[in-house]
């Protein structure tokens, strides 16, 4: 396939915490061959789309959207959790590639820093794993429907034949009883 264009954008807000989701993806993307790796700031995790949109426009394979939105005393939670996730759902089904979301969404400092490198992972490497195995996969599917297309049109399938052959004898014998 060539060089495949990956896109990193990290949040800076919750930095202590972004900072290693961004390593550990930055680290996973590293070892795989053949990828070359594009990475972004944003603000917050409000931005990611936006930055996301844009290493897509720029020719991206796909993009890794890593921030941490933990839960404070108000509602604003729930409103930049359901912002970053719709965005980031539009944008993969707009421009038909993938992003890994990379964005944590937890009550407290411990959970975030337990998943940025702590005992349940690094979820910034998880969502860099994400990406290239849905790379992968997207471009596998059309290839595989090609080939099958183009292999259905090369050879008639033998269940046709089969069908034809009792066809063709019924005409013959319809033939020899009028004569």
């Amino acid at each position: 396939m060539g060089t495949i264009k990956v896109g990193v954008v990290t949040a800076r807000f919750n930095n202590e915490i972004t900072e290693k989701l961004e390593e550990g993806a930055i680290n996973y993307l590293e070892s795989c061959d053949g990828v070359e790796i594009f990475a972004a700031l944003v603000p917050g995790a409000v931005e990611l789309p936006l930055a996301c949109q844009a290493f897509l426009d720029a020719g991206c394979d796909g993009v890794v959207a890593l921030g941490a939105v933990i839960r404070g005393e108000t509602s604003h939670y729930d409103y930049v959790c359901n912002s970053v996730t719709d965005g980031i759902t539009r944008l993969m089904l707009d421009y038909k590639k993938p992003i890994g979301f990379g964005v944590l969404t937890t009550e407290n400092d411990e959970q975030a820093l337990d998943r940025a490198g702590g005992k349940h992972g690094n979820k910034g490497e998880e969502a860099a794993q994400v990406v290239m195995e849905m790379i992968g996969l997207t471009n596998e599917i059309p290839a595989a429907l090609k080939t099958a297309s183009m292999m259905a049109k090369a050879k008639p399938a033998k269940s046709a034949k089969k069908a034809s052959k009792p066809a063709a004898k019924a005409q013959k014998n319809k033939k020899k009883t009028r004569k």
